[in-house]
């Protein structure tokens, strides 16, 4: 099956910094694809850099195929023929992407007029069909109200209908369950799966929780200090990791267990993107590094679709069979 989207050796250079070096994974029609890692790994703004919605002094190289045409390098007036209409996103924090000021009903009849030419009673007939969508009650009064009238749960559903407002082949979804209770997190991950499934619709869901990924996508992409660490079936990588960054990450999730057992974490911190560590990024915090990790490892096959940076992609998957 040909790709919807094609990410190839994207890199994004800020100032002496490179948050985000060589990254390359592909998304497919109706596809649900997480991307995973710590804070500062490179997560939102790959996600970004796709819709060009990074610092003006942020240069970008590499390739982001979409429809046949590379975006990097396109105007500005190319890539907002695509945000909303063909790319859509929605954005970590709704309360400051929405605007206070306005209506939630201005704020969704204003990408339907934009996208796609609706206006008066047929945009706000659209909006009411949009909110019910996305499950919010009583639509048809609701779009009088402001942001700060409705819940943290609820102001995410707003935002996802907005960026549903103009039929998206593709969502960007960056952590869109930060700040909500586990409850609403399973209500707003349940609702995405179902929009895929109904609007045959790919999502890129960036997140740092492996429970929402392993719940929600059928590939994933491991993140670390700008670079994609191990990417593949969500299954395989969690049955059997092969980068010791991901078994780190894994062991990390809190378990049942016995009063008072500390937790478990990846020692160390995540390197400062202006001087990155040489050869493996992962190397200095890897309790499995050799001399050879100096040198950068390439991202080779390990299983069908696998895909892994490590040197030691076996020694890491004898240590994920052995308990922590």
């Amino acid at each position: 099956m040909s790709a919807l989207l094609s990410v190839q050796d994207l890199a994004i250079r800020i100032g002496a910094a490179t948050p985000v070096d060589g990254v390359s994974f592909d998304v497919s029609e109706a596809e649900m694809l997480g991307i995973v890692g710590e804070s500062g790994s490179g997560k939102s703004l790959t996600l970004r850099a796709i819709l060009k919605l990074l610092p003006r002094q942020a240069a970008v190289s590499g390739r982001i195929e979409w429809a046949g045409k590379n975006l990097v390098g396109q105007s500005e007036g190319a890539i907002r023929k695509l945000r909303g209409r063909q790319i859509a996103m929605v954005f970590q924090e709704p309360m400051t992407a929405l605007d206070p000021v306005l209506t939630i009903g201005l704020q969704i009849t204003e990408s339907l007029r934009e996208h796609l030419g609706l206006r008066g009673q047929a945009a706000d007939r659209r909006a009411v069909e949009l909110l019910d969508l996305v499950g919010i009650p009583d639509a048809r009064r609701r779009l009088q109200n402001y942001p700060h009238e409705f819940s943290g749960g609820m102001r995410q559903r707003v935002m996802i209908a907005i960026a549903l407002a103009g039929e998206p082949k593709l969502l960007l979804a960056d952590e869109p369950t930060t700040a909500l209770d586990v409850t609403i997190q399973d209500q707003i991950l349940k609702l995405l799966l179902r929009l895929r499934d109904e609007l045959h619709m790919s999502v890129i869901l960036v997140t740092h929780d492996l429970g929402i990924v392993a719940g929600t996508c059928e590939r994933v992409a491991v993140l670390y200090a700008g670079r994609i660490m191990e990417t593949g079936p969500v299954y395989d990588i969690f049955r059997k990791p092969a980068h010791a960054y991901t078994l780190g990450l894994m062991r990390s999730v809190p378990e049942q267990l016995q009063a008072r057992q500390p937790l478990r974490s990846i020692p160390g911190a995540p390197p400062d993107p202006g001087r990155m560590p040489p050869g493996c990024r992962f190397a200095p915090r890897c309790s499995l590094a050799v001399t050879e990790c100096a040198v950068p490892p390439p991202l080779v096959s390990v299983g069908d679709g696998h895909r892994s940076a490590c040197i030691r992609a076996d020694a890491v998957r004898v240590a994920s069979q052995v308990p922590a």
